[in-house]
């Protein structure tokens, strides 16, 4: 399990937003077909199926990398994300990113937040290197090996 970070505090809460988003999306809209059928949702978001299961995978993503790969998660679906809001305002409210992930003002605003909050934690936790092992002493330097006599007789330096 990683320690509290801001990435992992990301990967846990948006997760979880992602989840809730993707699963009342479906009740507003379902239709996975291309955004013709677009439903409005909570007042400001335009919803289809395709984009209630691209929150709702990436949302189950979050949980389940919030112990383990929290830095990672935050800094791709940060990218992500920031990708999807550019692209989705340089189309323009009723067109599609893809031709089938709505674009619009509220949904890309949503993903313009998330994306930056993404890369804003992933920059904010310090990356463990995985030579460092588990427990690296202070100032990043690593505990030195200690050689088992099987390796040490290996090497001729047996008694």
């Amino acid at each position: 399990m990683e320690a509290a970070s801001p990435a992992r505090l990301y990967a846990a809460a948006v997760g979880l937003l992602l989840v809730a988003v993707g699963v009342l999306g479906f009740f507003y809209g379902s239709d996975l077909g291309a955004p013709g059928k677009v439903e409005a949702a909570l007042g400001v978001l335009r919803v289809n199926g395709w984009l209630n299961l691209l929150h709702f995978a990436i949302g189950l993503l979050g949980l389940a990398c919030a112990g383990t790969a929290s830095r990672r998660y935050a800094l791709w679906t940060g990218a992500l994300f920031t990708v999807l809001a550019v692209w989705g305002f340089a189309l323009g409210p009723g067109d599609a990113i893809l031709g089938f992930i709505p674009a619009s003002g509220g949904d890309d605003t949503l993903h313009l937040v998330l994306g930056l909050l993404g890369l804003a934690a992933a920059a904010a936790t310090p990356r463990i290197a995985a030579s460092q092992g588990a427990f690296p002493l202070e100032g990043g330097r690593k505990a030195p090996r200690e050689r088992s006599e099987a390796g040490a007789e290996a090497a001729g330096e047996g008694a």
